[in-house]
């Protein structure tokens, strides 16, 4: 059973995350940059997010992995890249479940539904790439929430 929505407040499919886990009341948290922050400014403090001792991305990617029971991450390719491929490489690393959902996938809600069921999970990360670099990033992460949510 979902209980709470970790991300890095970062703009795209971080945000999606967070403005959903609130939309629906759903507990959300993680870990920003120090100094909050992210590619359009200061992440707003709505946002309950801690900050790292570091402005570098990547010890908040490395946080949210260690913090949750296992990571969804979201794109509009089948391929990770960037911090998204980094986030999965922190997955491997502490040995945390995580699933990739893109829209070449069939059944991609079923999908993540089926992975929070068959892992328990009730802590989930959820990552992906920034607004600057997939512009759908933001609805498709909302649409796939709720398809999942609520199918």
């Amino acid at each position: 059973m979902l209980k709470k929505i970790v991300s890095g407040g970062q703009t795209g499919a971080d945000r999606a995350a967070l403005d959903w886990a609130i939309a629906h009341k759903i507990p959300h948290g993680g870990w920003c940059p120090k100094g909050r922050k992210a590619e359009d400014g200061i992440i707003p403090d709505r946002y309950h997010l801690r900050e790292t001792e570091s402005e570098e991305y990547h010890q908040r990617t490395e946080q949210n992995v260690i913090d949750s029971d296992a990571t969804a991450i979201f794109s509009a390719k089948p391929e990770l890249t960037g911090g998204s491929k980094l986030t999965a490489d922190f997955a491997a690393t502490y040995g945390k479940p995580v699933i990739h959902i893109h829209p070449g996938l069939d059944g991609a809600a079923e999908m993540l539904a089926r992975f929070i069921s068959e892992h328990r999970i009730e802590i989930l990360n959820i990552a992906g790439p920034r607004a600057f670099e997939e512009s759908e990033i933001y609805r498709y992460v909302t649409t796939i929430l709720n398809e999942t949510i609520y199918h």
